[in-house]
């Protein structure tokens, strides 16, 4: 059965360390994030695998799926619960045809709807906007508008992901325009308490009415 995509979804930054890593993801993991994605623009494919096989490793051990960024064969190599595409990666549907129906698949959209639909169309099981914020990652990520989540809710019946300089602060509008998870780098892997950082996204999710 494929994890259900709401709440948390904590998303690595680029660390070298494997070890600083691995405590981050796990502090993360204790504060109850829903899903983990690996996530490494920096790393060479052999740190790539170690250091997936790792969380994977913690993340199992706590029940939560490991989606892997970008990286199909990684993926594949692994047997990951996932793999999360944007627009220069593989090809949804070939991506759907390699990894076979039981496994998590994710797209980036950006600031569209239509490339959304197209994604479901193509096999994705959840789709992701933004950046709806200044991000620290991709200062010059093109803005999503908030209105496109409660469109994309009308349009869609997949969980939709919000991404792009997301903090506890701006959590809640998202959340409100109709956000199922929420997507998060910076503002939890540089909080001063990881564990605590991740409690408290995810109680947004708790006490953020819906519109």
């Amino acid at each position: 059965m494929k994890a259900a995509v709401r709440g948390l979804y904590a998303v690595t930054p680029d660390i070298a360390d494997t070890a600083e890593l691995e405590a981050k993801v796990e502090a993360a993991l204790v504060g109850g994030a829903a899903l983990v994605q690996y996530r490494n623009k920096t790393a060479g494919t052999e740190l790539r695998l170690v250091q997936a096989r790792k969380l994977q490793a913690l993340c199992h051990a706590r029940g939560v799926p490991l989606v892997i960024n970008d990286y199909l064969e990684l993926a594949t190599a692994l047997d990951a619960d996932g793999l999360h595409l944007g627009k220069e990666d593989a090809l949804l549907s070939q991506a759907r045809a390699r990894l076979g129906p039981e496994k998590l698949l994710g797209a980036s959209c950006y600031d569209c709807l239509d490339s959304a639909v197209a994604a479901v169309g193509a096999g994705a099981d959840y789709v992701a906007f933004g950046s709806f914020f200044v991000s620290a990652v991709k200062p010059g990520a093109v803005r999503a508008p908030l209105a496109l989540l409660g469109d994309a809710k009308r349009k869609l019946r997949v969980p939709i992901v919000a991404i792009g300089g997301i903090t506890l602060d701006n959590a809640p509008q998202l959340i409100a325009a109709g956000a199922d998870a929420v997507a998060v780098i910076s503002a939890l892997f540089s909080a001063p308490d990881i564990r605590v950082t991740a409690e408290r996204f995810n109680e947004l999710f708790e006490t953020t009415p819906r519109t």
